[in-house]
């Protein structure tokens, strides 16, 4: 078994042990239990997956707990790539109420001033808005690299070329964000929209590059999978915990139209695996 196999599963683990459940009338803890096909698909994932029966966890609890594994996850397997994407790298967690403050970064730094004098000026905050804290749960970033570093193999750099490069800590940058994901236990609509609003201004704000920008998600029903995956210009991609189970669970069940949709998911590379999540992280 290979190493991102072996995570993969550890992951499965760590969620069955905490969050993932099948409570005692039989509704998984990732499904909706007023929807019946979201009962029967999630039921007949948490079959293969071998899911014990639990308590529900209060919203906010199960999605902070969620979060945590798959930044443990991120943690655990991003870094194994570093020959393929060298860098000094960090996997955390947002934990603040307020969300990420983007002007931490690199490609976000000059909204500092924009935010200090909003701050300071009660009408500019109402003209401005709040585009400034976006609420992303698990973020990677880069910190920038020393001339030594830089110059470790060959004289590439000096103090009179490439001054103003991201990259060069000497340039005075900063930490760039390098992925921002979204982590959604389930999906309603709403949630959806949450997403590719927050995408929408991390896009619309930056100098500089875009970071990645991904959902990873455990629900279980393909229209509701859809709302967030079809369709480009915003999200990145949508990662499954449980990619190859849940297309199992979907032709389990029968059911041909969901069946359908989450092939074309599939086959056009808007909903992956979480296993493919650090590997993308590394283009």
């Amino acid at each position: 078994m290979s190493e991102f196999a072996k995570s993969r599963t550890e992951f499965h683990d760590n969620l069955k042990s905490d969050i993932f459940k099948v409570t005692s009338t039989g509704v998984p803890t990732n499904s909706d239990k007023d929807s019946p096909a979201s009962r029967r698909i999630g039921q007949a994932l948490a079959v293969t997956l071998g899911v014990q029966e639990g308590p529900r966890l209060a919203a906010q609890t199960l999605g902070s707990r969620f979060e945590t594994h798959v930044r443990a996850f991120l943690a655990d397997t991003f870094p194994k790539l570093e020959h393929l994407r060298p860098g000094k790298w960090d996997v955390k967690c947002i934990t603040n109420r307020s969300g990420l403050d983007i002007g931490d970064y690199e490609q976000y730094a000059h909204l500092r001033a924009i935010q200090l004098a909003a701050q300071a000026e009660p009408s500019l905050r109402i003209l401005l808005g709040s585009d400034y804290n976006i609420a992303s749960d698990v973020v990677v970033t880069r910190s920038p690299e020393d001339d030594g570093q830089i110059n470790l193999h060959r004289n590439l750099v000096d103090i009179e070329t490439a001054t103003r490069s991201s990259l060069r800590a000497s340039a005075g940058s900063v930490a760039s964000l390098h992925a921002c994901i979204s982590c959604k236990w389930t999906m309603r609509s709403d949630r959806a929209q949450n997403s590719r609003s927050e995408a929408l201004r991390l896009i619309r704000n930056r100098k500089g590059r875009v970071p990645h920008i991904a959902v990873i998600t455990a629900e279980p029903l393909p229209s509701r999978l859809a709302s967030i995956a079809l369709g480009t210009g915003d999200i990145d991609c949508v990662y499954h915990i449980a990619l190859e189970e849940l297309r199992a669970a979907v032709a389990t069940i029968g059911e041909s139209e969901a069946n359908s949709l989450l092939g074309l998911m599939i086959d056009g590379r808007r909903l992956k695996d979480v296993s493919d999540l650090p590997l993308d992280l590394a283009i």
